[in-house]
Order: C-alpha cells, then sequence, then structure tokens
C-alpha cells in the first residue's frame, strides 16, 4: 500500500507502508546512524512520542529474536527505512520485522530516501511529522501534524514507566533502586551482571518511600521525551541528593541538571545512534558512545551548585557527564549499556558499584 511521510513543515516523502497498516501515525521525526541492532532501538522506552528515520539502508536482515528487546514491546511510534528485508536470515529470529510491528500495532515506511530525511532534518531540525496511508494531500497532513502534540512540555515518562515496584533479580550484595523513568532492559541486565539485587521503582515514587528499602545505590534512568514534563522526577532526585549515591543515565542525566535549580534546552535534531565520540576529562581517554537525546543540560545555569563536568561531546560540545562528591552523584549523557552499539563506556557501571561500595 501506499504511504506518505509529511513533516510539519511541508516536505513531502513517498513510499510504501508495512507492518501495521493504519490511516496515520504522528511523531517527532529523528535519525538514528546505527548499522544494527534496529530491534533494540524500537524497543527502547525513550523513543516513545517518536518516529525513527533508520539512516543505514537495509533494515530487517536478521529479522526478530527473542532476547534483543529493551522493553516489553515497541515503543517507537512508527519507524521509517530505505529498504525492508522481507525474509530474515538468523538462527536466533523467531518472525519478520514486518510481522512484529504488525503483531505490536506499529506503522512504518518502506522505499523512503533516508539519506534525503535525515538532511533534511540536519538543516532544519527535528520536527513534527506523519505517516499517512489515508491521503496524498500533502498540504491537508501538514495541518494535522501541526496541530498534534509535540515532545515540548509532555510528559512520556508516565507511558513507560513500570506500574508498581517490581524486582528485576533476587539475589545480590548490592541493593540498587532504579526510578524507571523507561529504563532499558540492558542497563538492568548490566546491574545484575555485577552482583546487583535490582528493584524498579514506578516514576512517581517520592523519596521517602525509596530510602526505607535501605538501597546501597540508586539509578536515574534514561526515558523519553522533555525532562521539564516530568517535574515530580527531579522533585524526587533533590531529595535523595546527598542521601545515598546516585548514577542518572541520559534523561536521568538531565533530571539530575534540574534538581540542582539548572536548566535543560532541546537540541536542534538530537543525538540518536552508536557513533559518538565523549571524551572523559577525568582520564582523557575518548570513547565511542550510543546515544538517544534530543534535550541536553546546560551546565552553566549548573555551575554554581557544586557540580563539574567530567564528559564532553567531540562532535559539538556539549555536556555528557557530571558529577558532586558532596552531593554523592554523577551521571552521564550517553548509554553506558549500548544496546545496541559499543561496549566502550560499561566502566561507568563499575564505577557506581565502586561508589555503591565506598558509600561515596
Amino acid at each position: 500500500m501506499k504511504a506518505v511521510l509529511v513533516l510539519e513543515d511541508g516536505a513531502v516523502f513517498n513510499g510504501h507502508a508495512f507492518g501495521a497498516i493504519k490511516k496515520d501515525t504522528y511523531g517527532e521525526i529523528v535519525f538514528n546512524t546505527s548499522m544494527s541492532g534496529y530491534q533494540e532501538i524500537i524497543t527502547d522506552p525513550s523513543y516513545k512520542g517518536q518516529i525513527v528515520a533508520m539512516t543505514y539502508p537495509l533494515i530487517g536482515n536478521y529479522g526478530i529474536n527473542d532476547e534483543d528487546v529493551e522493553s516489553a514491546g515497541p515503543r517507537v511510534e512508527g519507524l521509517i527505512i530505505r529498504e525492508l528485508c522481507a525474509v530474515p536470515s538468523n538462527f536466533r529470529s523467531k518472525m519478520s520485522l514486518d510481522e512484529y510491528l504488525k503483531k505490536h500495532d506499529v506503522m512504518g515506511i518502506t522505499d523512503v530516501d533516508t539519506r534525503a530525511v535525515t538532511r533534511h532534518i540536519r538543516t532544519q531540525g527535528a520536527m513534527k511529522g506523519v505517516i499517512s496511508t489515508a491521503t496524498e494531500n500533502a498540504a491537508e497532513l501538514a495541518d494535522r501534524v501541526k496541530a498534534s502534540p509535540g515532545l515540548i512540555g509532555m510528559d512520556l515518562v508516565k507511558e513507560v514507566t513500570c506500574d508498581k515496584a517490581v524486582k528485576w533479580n533476587e539475589d545480590g550484595a548490592m541493593r540498587v533502586a532504579v526510578l524507571d523513568c523507561g529504563v532499558k532492559y540492558s542497563i538492568l541486565r548490566n546491574l545484575e551482571k555485577r552482583g546487583c539485587a535490582v528493584t524498579r521503582f514506578p516514576a512517581g515514587t517520592d523519596a521517602a518511600t525509596i530510602l526505607r528499602t535501605k538501597p546501597h545505590g540508586v539509578l536515574l534512568s534514561n526515558g523519553p521525551g522533555d525532562p521539564e514534563g516530568a517535574p515530580y522526577v527531579f522533585k524526587t532526585a533533590r531529595e535523595l541528593l546527598g542521601k545515598v549515591p546516585i548514577f542518572g543515565i541520559c534523561l536521568g542525566h538531565q533530571m539530575l541538571g534540574l534538581a540542582l535549580g539548572g536548566k535543560t534546552y532541546k537540541l536542534k535534531f538530537g543525538h540518536h545512534g552508536g557513533n559518538h565520540p565523549v571524551k572523559d576529562l577525568c582520564s582523557e581517554k575518548v570513547s565511542i558512545t550510543a546515544q538517544n537525546h534530543g534535550f541536553c543540560v546546560d551546565f552553566d545555569s549548573v555551575r554554581s551548585k557544586g557540580a563539574r563536568i567530567t564528559h564532553i561531546n567531540l562532535n559539538d560540545n556539549t555536556v555528557e557527564g557530571m558529577e558532586s562528591d558532596e552531593l554523592r552523584f554523577f551521571s552521564i549523557q550517553f548509554h553506558p549499556e549500548a544496546g545496541p552499539g559499543p561496549n566502550d563506556a560499561v566502566y561507568m557501571f563499575d564505577k557506581f558499584i565502586d561508589n555503591m561500595r565506598k558509600g561515596v
């Protein structure tokens, strides 16, 4: 079936629908530069509210398996690809990408010039868009897109957090409380692998409830959307500062910036992919990192709050990490668990374990 991708500025890209065939699906259009790992990407809760364009041309070639998921199912609003592989080949494959998206009611569009989409977003910035099979009237669709909700000020965390406190695993020498803003399973697996007993708490959980469980440390997880849209999260983070070792990842990093009284701002087209160079200012080493975020901490707004910069992005010099010994936290904008991506930054989990052991 023919389908069309229309952006809010009127840009039009033609293709064919796959997955769940619906009249239309709306979201912010972003691009991801990873060459593999589409299954992890579409199940990453941080993509709630977004339609993802994959820059690598062939998608679906190894199908979908039961292991490489980052949540219970797809979280993207839609998927944009150049070429769909109809016959996947991999010993772990259980179904095709097309079948998987059908099963979970997610629509995609294929046969699209994703290079053109990417260049447009890089030039004009991330913007809202729609994948539609209902009409080819671009002007009408552009008006609908403009009227659709965007990400600014929206609370998408409540749509991906857990409903109640739940244990990820039972055994472990270190008790870790995860404030679940849309945590990826790979983060939980990395904690479990390092001997932690992990419990996920709903994002709306207050600090007193978390502290009553006597955790050795608290992890503020990744998640979708505008951090300022979920003030209850950074309120909890503010109340935890200085009381227990804290590790913030991605949205959790941004929440700590807001908890300090700082500000966040929206990037032009965000960082989405597995090839972002980040410099650790403590060791002077550079890691190639996986990233997925559209907002960033304005470090000048937190510089006087006792935090110091620990990492910077070598592409655009944005702040990628900060810490405070006095407030007992450190945080990073990139994803140390990758999923998908390189494993250069997994040492950040070891740092968190060391901090918990020392009570830092």
